[in-house]
This record gives structure tokens, C-alpha cells and sequence, in this order.
């Protein structure tokens, strides 16, 4: 029963995770915009401030979890280091909380730091030219990110039940797939508003 609780919780831990999915979202959703007020651009700021904060949370308890985890299925602890896909999982996870604490300790402050020196109802276009360059760095680790996510849920379904080498290979490449295209690309046409 406890080690049900334990993996109910691991899971739903791990799902919360795929916060870069919305993150990226969020910002896809923000270029749409023709000439967002600043207002805009803070509620979008602390969407994904908060996402941040939430996703350390996720991952402390997807850690404490998947090491309760362990011993609940009859598996000496030595297993976290012994088995392949353990192993691998507790790498990316802790790839997963460095990257974070880059766009969380690093990026995000700059971001609010920028917006704080705004003023009036937009952005100037000094402060665009600034912020621009580190939110692309955002979004690119967001998507580098999510691309970890996927391939930790990947392999935590191998923990048990491995797939074959071609089937691992192919879904790790249909999750590179899918993160890539959420990575953000250079806006190729100006926006109307920056045109004099």
C-alpha cells in the first residue's frame, strides 16, 4: 500500500514536471501579441516565475519519491547507481534542477530587472532589444528541458520492463522532435510596431 502511495505520487510528481511545455506555451502565446502592454508582460513574467518555483518542488519530490521507491520494491539502495536506467534518471534530474537554477537564479532576474525600468505602457525599445536575447535563452533551455522530462519518463518506464534498443532510440528522437520545434526561432518578419 505505501509503495503505491509512493509511486502514485512519484508519477504525479513527474507529470507536474513538464511545467517547460507550458512555459514555452506561454511564451509562444506572448509573440502572438502585436504590441503587448507592459501589464501584459509582467502577468506573462510571473506565470513562468511561478512555474519555476513550483517545478523545484516537483523535483525534490519526484527525488524523495523515486528513493523511497527503492527499497518499497524490494531493491537494495545500492540499485540508484547498480541499475542503468536508475542512474540515468538521477543524472537528468539533477541536469534538470541545474538548468532551472540557471533560468531561475541567472535569467529570471534580469527579465524583472528590465521590466522594473520600463515605464509608461510599453516596453521601449531599448528594453526590448535587451530582454530579447535572454528570454530566447529562456525558452531554449525551456525546451532542452522538456526534452529531459520526456526522456525521464522514458525511462522510468524501463525500470521494470526494457524496450528494446531500436524503440528507445526511435522515442528519444520523436522527443527531440517534439522539443525542437518549441525552442524559439528569430522572428523573421518585424513586428508592426517597431517599424518607424
Amino acid at each position: 500500500m505505501i509503495h503505491d502511495f509512493m509511486r502514485f505520487f512519484h508519477i504525479l510528481a513527474v507529470v507536474f514536471m513538464s511545467a517547460p511545455l507550458y512555459n514555452l506555451v506561454v511564451v509562444h502565446e506572448r509573440k502572438r501579441l502585436i504590441k503587448p502592454t507592459l501589464a501584459v508582460e509582467r502577468y506573462f513574467e510571473n506565470i513562468i516565475r511561478g512555474s519555476a518555483l513550483r517545478c523545484y518542488v516537483y523535483q525534490l519530490t519526484a527525488l524523495i519519491t523515486g528513493i523511497l521507491l527503492i527499497p518499497l520494491s524490494g531493491s537494495p539502495l545500492s540499485d540508484m547507481i547498480m541499475n542503468p536506467m536508475l542512474l540515468a534518471k538521477l543524472l537528468l534530474l539533477l541536469l534538470l534542477t541545474t538548468l532551472l537554477s540557471i533560468v531561475y537564479f541567472r535569467l529570471q532576474p534580469v527579465v524583472d530587472r528590465l521590466l522594473s525600468e520600463a515605464e509608461g505602457e510599453t516596453m521601449s525599445e531599448s528594453i526590448i532589444k535587451q530582454i530579447a536575447p535572454v528570454r530566447l535563452r529562456r525558452t531554449r533551455l525551456a525546451a532542452v528541458c522538456l526534452f529531459i522530462v520526456i526522456t525521464i519518463v522514458l525511462l522510468g518506464l524501463q525500470i521494470t520492463a526494457r524496450f528494446g534498443f531500436a524503440t528507445t532510440a526511435l522515442l528519444i528522437g520523436l522527443a527531440g522532435l517534439f522539443s525542437s520545434p518549441c525552442s524559439s526561432r528569430p522572428i523573421t518578419r518585424k513586428p508592426t510596431w517597431l517599424i518607424p
